[in-house]
């Protein structure tokens, strides 16, 4: 059955492929264009410009994109950097004033390509100034640990950015942008992918403090980053550009994937396999061990009655669930704690297969995409004495299925449409 899981994760892969989705997508140039720029950020930065590089050519002038750490790779013509996720560091906040340098040589006539894929929000860090970048740091961290989905956490990083929200199009003004996106975010939002540097932005100040206030993070905030918020909501300073400001009449934004598409095409592989298939929703979010008991429960009720159908059957989701941390936490990622969590719900079933991946190829700060659990995943475990409680409840799922042999590692993928939950009952 893991065969089978993963020639279903790889469809998946297949059908993200962010070089044949830029390039399907992506025309040359109109001749009176006079420079071509590329910029930009993400997990997917390297194949996305590898597909501009192949239609545009020698007509880009300069070009730069920054990746995470270990999915970089060099181009002809575009500069590929390489920076932290999720926690931004020095090596992006200095790809990312490279990006700003670049958009603002663009002068009327010319026309910036931006390419923005998961991640891209952490590997832009460019705070507003008088703040620095070790207290986004603390922010971002404080956002993180108390399970913030991505549309909050992006909303307080627009605010606290020098080209999040839209303000990457005032930059380039008055050249023409046209932005090609990848989603990695429930429901394909643009403004939220990558905080929506081209994006007009529907979020104000008033949101992200009451994000913040909400999580009780107010009185933990380094002191620049609540004075900044504090005169936004009191609007002593300029908000993020919105619907219908002028800066966007020369902007186009195209989404080029999606984890539906993904997932669609994940279905097709499963039918191929001889599977009854049960595409559940494209939006799954929430605590990930609240998902998984989700999973698990009409896991047991299909065992049980046949309902909603009978095996051989897959069950298929996509979405980004969260995490809470506890105080003392270890090693893992939202998808190997569903995993282990979902171990629990399927103990003792037979036939069972779950696996819970990031389209990415990382799953929080480790190598593994994600884990496998089956029906004898704790039985397997109770025989080296781990008890899977205890490794919950410091949230160290990586060292609870690594000597099982359970972790899921692909190596970095080249994109990002969020994560696959696949649940097969033969």
């Amino acid at each position: 059955m893991r065969r089978e899981a993963l020639a279903i994760f790889k469809a998946a892969l297949a059908a993200a492929n962010p070089y044949a989705a830029t390039l399907e997508k992506l025309k040359p140039p109109r001749p009176k264009v006079r420079r071509v720029f590329v910029v930009g950020a993400g997990k997917a930065a390297l194949a996305m410009a590898r597909a501009a590089e192949k239609v545009l050519g020698p007509r880009i002038e300069a070009g730069v994109v920054v990746t995470k750490y270990g999915h970089g790779g060099k181009l002809k013509r575009v500069r590929v950097l390489e920076a932290a996720h999720p926690v931004p560091d020095e090596a992006g906040l200095a790809a990312a004033r490279e990006v700003a340098e670049i958009c603002a040589t663009a002068a009327e006539g010319d026309l910036v390509l931006c390419l923005i894929s998961g991640g891209a929000s952490a590997l832009l860090p460019y705070p507003v100034s008088g703040i620095k970048l070790e207290e986004k740091q603390q922010t971002t961290q404080l956002l993180l640990a108390c399970g913030a989905t991505i549309h909050e956490l992006n909303c307080v990083r627009k605010h606290l950015s020098a080209i999040k929200g839209g303000q990457l199009a005032h930059i380039v003004w008055p050249a023409r942008l046209e932005t090609f996106i990848l989603s990695d975010v429930i429901g394909d939002p643009l403004d939220v992918i990558g905080s929506g540097p081209t994006v007009p932005d529907t979020t104000t100040f008033a949101d992200a403090w009451e994000i913040l206030y909400r999580y009780r993070l107010t009185d933990k905030l380094p002191p620049s980053v609540r004075l900044h918020l504090e005169q936004g909501v009191n609007r002593e300073i300029p908000e993020t550009p919105k619907p219908g400001d002028r800066i966007f009449a020369r902007v186009r934004n195209h989404l080029v994937g999606s984890n539906r598409l993904s997932l669609y095409a994940a279905r097709d592989q499963a039918r191929q396999l001889g599977y009854r298939v049960l595409l559940l929703s494209t939006s799954l979010d929430g605590e990930a061990r609240e998902a998984a008991k989700t999973y698990a429960a009409i896991a047991r009720e299909v065992r049980a009655s046949g309902h909603p159908a009978r095996p051989p059957l897959a069950i298929l989701c996509g979405g980004e669930t969260t995490v809470q941390l506890s105080h003392h936490h270890g090693l893992g990622g939202r998808n190997q704690e569903m995993a282990l969590a979902a171990a629990k719900g399927i103990d003792g079933l037979p036939g069972t297969l779950f696996l819970a991946a990031g389209t990415d190829g990382t799953d929080g700060p480790t190598e593994a995409a994600g884990a496998f659990a089956t029906g004898s995943t704790l039985a397997r475990a109770r025989q080296i004495e781990f008890d899977p409680e205890e490794f919950l409840a410091r949230n160290d799922s990586y060292h609870f299925f690594k000597p099982l042999g359970d972790l899921l590692v692909t190596g970095p993928t080249g994109t990002n449409v969020m994560d696959l939950y696949l649940m097969l009952l033969r």
